[in-house]
């Protein structure tokens, strides 16, 4: 199957997949914003949820507070990240509710 360039620096998937919604085997373009996190939760069809961290500045106390972000993201076959995995997200359009982000990349160890 063709595989697409999707205009970023990542490594292509060594499999192929048959996912419509796939950046690369797919017609799902991918634009905005681009993240690195780590999967925690794999628990819906296709989606994982990644989280990441990152300082948030009280005013108040003129300090720093840590803070975590989670976003849901679709997670194609050809890549299939699994818990504790850092990943590479990219933002799409909005493929459900909660979803419009798509993972483009399993770092390899």
């Amino acid at each position: 199957m063709k595989k697409n360039t999707i205009g970023l620096d990542v490594n292509q998937p060594k499999e192929d997949c048959k996912d419509p919604i796939c950046p690369f085997h797919g017609t799902l373009k991918v634009r905005g914003r681009m993240m690195r996190g780590v999967v925690i939760k794999k628990d819906a069809h296709k989606t994982v949820t990644v989280e990441f961290p990152r300082t948030y500045f009280l005013a108040k106390y003129e300090r720093f507070a840590k803070r975590r972000t989670r976003i849901r993201c679709h997670n194609p076959r050809c890549i299939n990240a699994q818990i504790n995995d850092p990943v590479t997200i990219v933002e799409c359009r909005k493929l459900s509710k909660t979803k419009s982000f798509v993972v483009v990349e399993v770092p390899s160890a």
